[in-house]
């Protein structure tokens, strides 16, 4: 198989990093998540909650100092353009899965990127986190609305579009109707047929 980038944006509770992972390590590619702030923090040098914060806020803003002294200045947008140069290196470096990040709006220029959507009914990601997380429904429930809202509002300040809006997406799909591990190697399947 030639250089692939496969981003997956998905729902939270839906399994789309489980998912991810399940592909990268079925097509031995490089698979990325959570490391991405890390990349960040460490080309920045900016405090890591902060990044953190700036990751899922608009307008975070932050000091820095001058020879006139402290200035500030927007860290979101730091983070994105930040996030923006990082994505495309690793996607140049080798195949890898990306795991949102607005990847796919983000690497729209390239040829060899696929793009997936993975999402399921609320009751059954509630399900999901409740048994990932150890939590209770009322506490599933919430976070599942909290990281709508923020991955929903962050999409939309970087791209102008809505997550779950089928353009800019090759192939949606409810993660519930196969479970995570069928629909990984549905995906796969997607890929191998698209490379025969």
């Amino acid at each position: 198989m030639n250089h692939l980038v496969v981003t997956i944006g998905c729902e939270y509770g839906a399994g789309g990093p489980q998912i991810g992972k399940m592909l990268a390590e079925a097509l031995n590619i490089e698979y990325y998540d959570r490391d991405l702030i890390d990349k960040v923090v460490d080309q920045l040098g900016v405090d890591k909650e902060l990044v953190k914060e700036a990751d899922t806020k608009a307008n975070v803003k932050y000091s820095f100092e001058t020879s006139l002294g402290p200035r500030y200045a927007n860290l979101t947008n730091r983070v994105i353009y930040t996030q923006y140069e990082v994505l495309h290196n690793m996607a140049e470096k080798s195949s890898c899965v990306i795991i949102g990040r607005s990847a796919n709006y983000i690497l729209k220029d390239r040829d060899d990127v696929l793009n997936f959507f993975i999402y399921a009914p609320k009751d059954v990601r509630i399900g999901s986190i409740m048994e990932q997380d150890h939590v209770s429904r009322d506490k599933a429930e919430a976070e599942i609305d909290y990281y709508d809202e923020m991955n929903h509002s962050r999409h939309k300040y970087i791209t102008g579009t809505y997550r779950g809006d089928r353009r800019g997406r090759d192939l949606m799909i409810d993660s519930s109707r196969l479970g995570w591990e069928k629909t990984a190697k549905y995906l796969l399947m997607f890929i191998e047929m698209l490379h025969e």
